[in-house]
């Protein structure tokens, strides 16, 4: 993308993301009792639950608190059901927003979600209305001055999808959903550690958002992710500083 720096607005995410870690083992424990709940207890049959499980260590939560989150979610101790929703909208200039919730509540969720939008200039969309403009993925990014040849040798060799190079130096190895957590594990054993990495909604064309514009779409962004019901929060905007 010209005009704007990739690892900047990484960088900016991350901080943002940093400031919300009162929420993280909230967040986590929800996502790890609906894996569990939908896949069964057994991470190395469930991806989605050793992703899980394996962001909650990364985070220091405890052990007891895994196992219990687990067990939760197979039943064997009694828990919330949660529901998984995904609403699609839009925020300033038409920017596409998915927001993915874990709720115990469909109506209070969908009402914040609308009210946190309208709010700040956005609207709730249809289904399908921009989820085509992103791609389910996994996405592991490494820092400027990461050696690009090691990444992609150890990267391909254990099945990523893609490996991009920014012009500003950070990589980005594209993996598929599935597969997130072996390939980041086989990077990790080369010495490879990432900055950023998670399974997520990638967009698929970006804008870049500054001044009173970029203002403006990072409140819708904050008030959707201050929610409790939402999980993550996609966007194609790119908030430049």
């Amino acid at each position: 993308m010209a005009g704007h720096s990739k690892w900047a607005n990484i960088q900016h995410r991350k901080g943002r993301q940093d400031a919300k870690r009162g929420k993280i083992f909230t967040k986590l424990i929800k996502e790890i009792t609906v894996a569990a709940r939908l896949s069964g207890g057994d991470v190395t049959m469930n991806p989605r639950l050793r992703a899980a499980v394996a962001e909650a260590k990364e985070e220091n939560m405890p052990a007891d608190n895994i196992t219990r989150a687990i067990k939760k979610g197979t039943g064997e101790l009694e828990g919330v059901n949660y529901e998984e929703i995904r609403y699609e909208g839009y925020g300033i200039n038409g920017a596409a927003i998915i927001i993915d919730c874990l709720t115990d509540n469909k109506q209070r969720a969908v009402a914040d979600v609308r009210h946190a939008l309208t709010k700040f200039g956005g609207n709730l969309g249809t289904d399908g209305s921009v989820a085509f403009m992103f791609k389910h993925c996994g996405s592991i990014i490494y820092e400027p001055g990461t050696s690009e040849d090691k990444v992609m040798e150890v990267a391909l060799e254990a099945g990523a999808e893609d490996i991009v190079t920014d012009e500003d130096g950070s990589i980005e190895v594209i993996t598929p959903p599935n597969d997130f957590i072996a390939i980041k594990e086989a990077m990790e054993a080369a010495g490879l550690k990432a900055v950023m990495a998670e399974v997520m909604m990638k967009p698929s064309v970006e804008t870049v958002f500054t001044g009173d514009d970029a203002i403006k779409m990072q409140k819708i962004l904050d008030a959707l992710e201050d929610l409790d019901d939402v999980q993550d929060v996609y966007t194609t905007a790119v908030i430049e500083d």
